[in-house]
């Protein structure tokens, strides 16, 4: 489930893709309209329990929730079997004591090598509207999952001429007797019941995607105050969230609603909220002739790489801030290691790299969102803005055992009981 690669699509992926996107649903009134198609749009059925102000997912009817097809999805989302090389797992980088990402500048995938994109957290991924850092093609679980899995440029779980070898390893009853004696064909047949034969691509696509949209975080300090739960926020948080959704600093435009993101959809969105934007973190200077280009590193030209269009250098998905303090480094590429550091970059209007292959103004950045201006933070107030962001963590989610590791691999968080 990884959203670290500028998927460059393998023949057969691109295919497969192209497939799914002929299977949904919706017809146009006239040009440019869209409606919605509920036929298509099952939502969570129950299966989900979501906090009291948050609205329903989508979930594709063709990829129904049922308890077993999320219990399957959770024991594959941490198998490393699921890597050809059997030595990684979804959630080698996406780690549930870090808010499902992996504390890493940039993402290293199962052959060992580095990823261009930093592993962005899966906390409330199915909320999103797209469901990668800078790609508009990927807008459900399924497909994110089918792209981990196949990905060639870069290998994330490396399928790709492996998948007959790889989903054998799940037909046997005893899959892994070191971590308990996985029964998958029970699992499988359970979540499948009226499959012939449960066991391909699509199956695991589908077991993925319906444990990640189990992984809904709604119950921080802040959801606890909003809920009118008195004393559940810091004097200090309250006051750094005053600042957070005012105009001064401009954060809840591109953070703001219940998922703290401007990229979000549900049941009920009438409008496309795919957003991408150019936050001025880079104005590489690539003709040499003192001044910036609006150009980013050639590995990490954002919504660009899809649309082709100049003006889109540079753009890319804001995510959640739900549990931002657990998930340094920032940005796309990990190139920001702390929340204090986050703020000195809005703060100033864009990034300032003084040497170097990147260096350049980003504040000059001519590509920049008009949102990007600037501040002043007194020492306090940039305390209190941080102490706001630290009060979005959700140790509740942080410490469910339903989203925990079956395997016992990865170890829970300190504060977990």
């Amino acid at each position: 489930m990884s959203c670290i690669a500028p998927m460059r699509l393998s023949p057969l992926l691109a295919v497969i893709l192209l497939l799914l996107a002929g299977c949904g649903g919706g017809s146009g009134d006239g040009p440019g309209e869209t409606t919605a198609a509920p036929a298509t749009v099952c939502g969570t059925d129950g299966r989900v329990s979501l906090p009291a102000n948050f609205p329903e997912p989508e979930i594709p009817c063709d990829n129904r929730l049922n308890a077993a097809k999320i219990e399957l999805g959770r024991f594959l989302f941490y198998d490393r079997n699921l890597s050809f090389n059997q030595t990684q797992s979804c959630a080698d980088c996406h780690q549930q004591d870090r808010a499902f990402s992996d504390g890493l500048t940039t993402s290293v995938g199962s052959t060992g090598s580095p990823h261009p994109r930093n592993a962005m957290s899966l906390t409330n991924v199915v909320y999103n509207a797209t469901q990668n850092w800078a790609n508009d093609q990927l807008t459900t679980l399924d497909q994110q999952s089918l792209s981990v899995l196949l990905n060639e440029e870069p290998v994330e779980l490396g399928w790709t001429g492996h998948e007959e070898e790889i989903i054998d390893r799940f037909r046997s009853p005893l899959n892994d007797p070191a971590a308990g004696l996985v029964g998958y064909p029970a699992l499988f047949a359970a979540a499948f019941p009226d499959k012939a034969d449960p066991y391909t691509v699509f199956s695991f696509t589908q077991a993925l995607g319906a444990f990640v949209s189990t992984l809904i975080s709604g119950d921080s300090e802040f959801d606890r105050e909003q809920r009118g739960e008195a004393n559940s926020m810091s004097d200090a948080a309250k006051r750094g969230r005053e600042l957070f959704f005012s105009e001064r600093l401009e954060c809840f435009h591109c953070h703001g609603g219940f998922n703290f993101s401007d990229s979000v959809d549900h049941t009920g969105v009438v409008f496309d909220q795919a957003a991408f934007h150019n936050t001025g973190l880079y104005n590489l200077d690539t003709d040499a002739d003192g001044i910036g280009d609006g150009a980013f590193p050639a590995n990490n030209k954002g919504i660009r790489e899809f649309t082709l269009l100049p003006e889109d250098e540079g753009k890319f998905r804001a995510p959640t801030l739900r549990n931002i303090a657990l998930t340094a480094p920032y940005m796309h590429d990990g190139s920001i290691a702390t929340l204090d550091e986050v703020l000195d970059h809005y703060a100033r209007g864009g990034r300032l790299i003084a040497a170097g292959p990147y260096a350049g103004d980003g504040a000059l950045n001519p590509n920049k969102s008009s949102l990007i201006a600037g501040f002043v933070l007194t020492p306090d107030e940039r305390l209190d803005v941080i102490a706001f962001l630290e009060s979005l963590t959700d140790m509740a989610f942080i410490c469910n055992a339903d989203l925990s590791d079956p395997f016992g691999n990865l170890p829970p968080h300190p504060l977990c009981p």
